[in-house]
């Protein structure tokens, strides 16, 4: 293993919720779905109808972008609706699900000897191309490109993040079959990132090449990881997966059927009793928080949100778990007034600077709820931001690039090197309250159109 790359910058949160170390295994939800919105730039053209009757792995929809990508059904049963909004807009394709599960049979491939032609076309087959990410951008890859590398990181430091080591603690062979099969993928490195001294299994596996880095987050972001390990410059391509998805991945070359099983972290201050839960990818939010959620006084309401508290997106009990779902945070809705607000010592909530008495007594865990304390403020150049990203960029110089859509600019600044996860620290350090993860995707999206 190479030597530990130490970070000093960053902010651990530290909330109240995290879960527990024990597993519950779910029986079926009522319903599952498929949302294209899960994915940027997806434009769907659909494949199936109201009354189809699917397998776990058939074709729900397409990419108009690219035809090859494909987005499965992770469950067999029948297409319960397709849901739409503004001019027609595809939300998402609901499954209703069979008593008994039937599958795709797609070929087992040994992983250490397939050519790179074979893989490509399983994994687009199969549904689990979307799966993998491009740097820049923050995109699905493109199959027809080759990337310098392949990323992928084995911890999590967001706020109530999952362990990896425990989650995937009987999925070892499939996160080796995973890892072997991405490497057929790129002529250059699969790398693989582990928290120092908390390596676990990961330090073992073969066909990566380990890195161990220690400090706050956001040293879990593979984005921070590959600034540090193999920075990507214009012109350069590199991929990324989440771990849970290598051992999907891995499951499928092994069984030869889409098994979309994983585990997530239920989390939040408002969870009765966080802990793990075993699902199945998709599966409508009710059949995992329902009944989980703590009794609120009259007039409260919570939030439930798909990921963590810093870049997870706000659902409904009748929304779905997203297929790269790993999370699920529950916490206070900040839709209340509170009177004198800025004048209160405020002993139990958290900033970073001195403006709150919290910091004279720190408290181990915070019950933080969404509310923003404060509308939008002057964007200014405050030396605030670079504390908090472990990146050779300047947020601030970066995002008013992004505003003013200078492209050149952005180019110069770092734009090919981050995606919302990475900022969203500065987000919640951000005096201004500027939605900086809104702004940046603005400006990638510039770039993609104009570049």
């Amino acid at each position: 293993m190479s030597k530990i790359i130490s970070l000093r910058k960053g902010l651990d949160i530290n909330l109240e919720g995290a879960a527990t170390k024990k597993t519950t295994v779910l029986p079926l939800a009522a319903e599952y779905g498929v949302s294209p919105l899960d994915y940027e730039g997806v434009i769907p053209k659909l494949l199936v109808k109201v009354g189809d009757e699917v397998k776990a792995g058939t074709p729900l929809f397409f990419s108009k972008n690219d035809e090859r990508i494909l987005f499965t059904s992770p469950v067999s049963g029948v297409v319960a609706a397709i849901n739409r909004g503004e001019k027609r807009k595809v939300l998402s394709v609901t499954v209703t699900p069979a008593k008994e599960q039937t599958y795709e049979v797609f070929p087992k491939l040994d992983a250490q000897k397939a050519s790179r032609e074979e893989v490509v076309e399983l994994l687009l087959k199969s549904g689990l191309w979307p799966m993998i990410q491009q740097r820049p951008y923050g995109i699905i890859a493109n199959p027809s490109d080759e990337p310098k590398a392949i990323f992928i990181s084995a911890f999590d430091s967001a706020p109530l993040a999952p362990d990896y080591n425990f989650v995937l603690e009987a999925e070892a062979e499939n996160v080796a079959a995973g890892i072997a099969l991405l490497g057929r993928l790129t002529k250059g490195k699969v790398h693989l990132s582990v928290r120092a001294k908390a390596e676990g299994q990961f330090a073992a596996v073969k066909g990566a090449e380990i890195h161990s880095f220690s400090g706050k987050h956001p040293v879990g972001n593979v984005g921070v990881q590959i600034h540090h390990i193999d920075p990507i410059n214009k012109g350069e391509v590199a991929w990324t997966v989440n771990l849970q998805d290598v051992a999907v991945m891995g499951r499928l070359v092994k069984e030869g059927k889409l098994n979309m099983q994983r585990t997530i972290a239920l989390t939040g201050s408002e969870v009765e009793a966080p802990q793990y839960y075993t699902v199945l990818a998709g599966a409508r939010l009710d059949a995992i928080v329902g009944g989980k959620i703590k009794a609120q006084a009259e007039g409260d309401t919570v939030r439930i949100v798909a990921g963590n508290a810093l870049t997870g997106a706000k659902r409904s009990e009748n929304e779905f778990l997203p297929l790269s779902g790993n999370q699920l945070t529950v916490l206070p809705e900040g839709d209340k007034y509170e009177m004198f607000g800025w004048m209160a010592p405020r002993f139990k909530k958290f900033s970073v600077s001195r403006a709150y008495f919290s910091w004279i007594c720190p408290k181990k865990q915070y019950k933080l709820d969404t509310n923003l304390n404060g509308g939008e403020r002057p964007f200014v150049v405050s030396g605030l931001y670079e504390q908090y990203l472990p990146m050779d960029i300047y947020p601030v110089y970066l995002l008013k690039a992004c505003l003013a859509g200078d492209i050149d600019k952005m180019e110069a600044l770092g734009i090919y090197e981050v995606i919302e996860e990475d900022i969203a620290l500065c987000e919640f350090v951000d005096p201004s309250k500027i939605e900086m993860q809104q702004v940046l995707r603005d400006g990638i999206n510039l770039m993609i159109k104009e570049a």
